[in-house]
């Protein structure tokens, strides 16, 4: 059968294991149907690969990778060049997503930035770049899941949707130059979904206190404490809408993977239409009031409060 290879690192947090979510819906759906599947996973001894390795055929390979590790990805690339050197590779399947934390991008530490890119950009590219001598014998396909946030300024999801865009972008341009080649590229932007530590609250309360604790004083003072509160209260209110069923997201990725036609750009999950029409044809205010009704509206920061400034006066 065609092989495929998935790059299926789901969340990358320092907290659960990562194998969960779209990629690893995805493989136990590939398995199913006959692909050899290469899947890599953050944590080989974690409940998502122990999962994978109950729920799937024999015939998938679970490789250990974490995209932050070049050596890592050389190890995984090695792997896959030997077992498909005689086949060449069909499909490469990007899903790695990380990020833990919800601010403001005046709030967000400089290493959460990096990292985003490290993981979301930095280790798809490497990834990407590596397998393309197979994917391009094969006249294959690539296909990355990506983000909205990616496309639209989400409020408080600066570094994340930073590295998406980035993402985006890169991935836009392999299709555009490896059409010659005959390989096909798309790009998977789903609503929201319920996957690994992205709806578990406690995991977010950390990273909240986390952040707190590391802000510079001014800063704190400036924004307030209450504001990163009222983020964070908002964002656990918001993943109550969280998307359990990921099947049309699967299916979006195995559309990519193997329509005679694929599309450019998949956008499974409620909401969305609506929400690029306005990107498109609207004025960037109303854009912008959507996005805070429909995600996050921050408060006013502590300066800029009424009675800070009553205070001040006082004072």
């Amino acid at each position: 059968g065609r092989r495929l290879s998935l790059a299926t690192a789901g969340l990358l947090s320092a907290l659960a294991g990562c194998d969960s979510g779209f990629g690893q819906a995805t493989a136990r759906h590939l398995d199913a149907m006959g692909f050899q599947v290469f899947a890599s996973v953050l944590d080989p001894q974690g409940p998502g690969a122990k999962e994978l390795r109950r729920s799937c055929s024999p015939r998938l390979t679970l490789l250990q990778m974490d995209l932050t590790k070049p050596e890592d990805i050389q190890r995984v690339l090695q792997h896959i060049q030997a077992h498909t050197n005689s086949t060449g590779l069909w499909g490469l399947v990007n899903n790695a997503g990380f990020n833990d934390t919800i601010a403001d991008a005046e709030l967000s530490p400089l290493g959460k930035f990096r990292t985003c890119m490290e993981v979301n950009f930095f280790g798809s590219l490497e990834l990407t770049k590596g397998l393309l001598p197979l994917l391009r014998s094969a006249g294959g396909r690539i296909v990355t899941v990506s983000s909205p946030a990616g496309d639209l300024p989400f409020p408080c999801l600066a570094a994340y949707g930073a590295s998406k865009a980035a993402l985006s972008l890169l991935m836009d341009t392999f299709r555009s130059e490896l059409q010659p080649w005959g390989v096909k590229v798309s790009l998977v932007l789903p609503g929201y979904y319920k996957t690994g530590t992205t709806c578990d609250p406690a995991f977010w309360n950390l990273q909240k206190q986390r952040l707190v604790a590391s802000l510079p004083r001014e800063l704190l003072q400036a924004y307030g404490e209450d504001y990163v509160e009222e983020i964070n209260r908002q964002f656990i209110q918001f993943m109550k809408v969280a998307v359990e069923d990921l099947s049309a997201v699967v299916n979006s990725i195995t559309d990519g993977l193997l329509a005679a036609n694929p599309a450019v750009r998949y956008y499974p999950g409620q909401g969305l239409g609506l929400m690029y029409f306005i990107h498109r044809y609207l004025p960037y205010f109303v854009r912008d009031l959507f996005l805070k009704g429909f995600f996050i509206n921050p408060k006013l920061p502590r300066a800029l409060r009424r009675e800070h400034h009553d205070d001040a006066k006082k004072a």
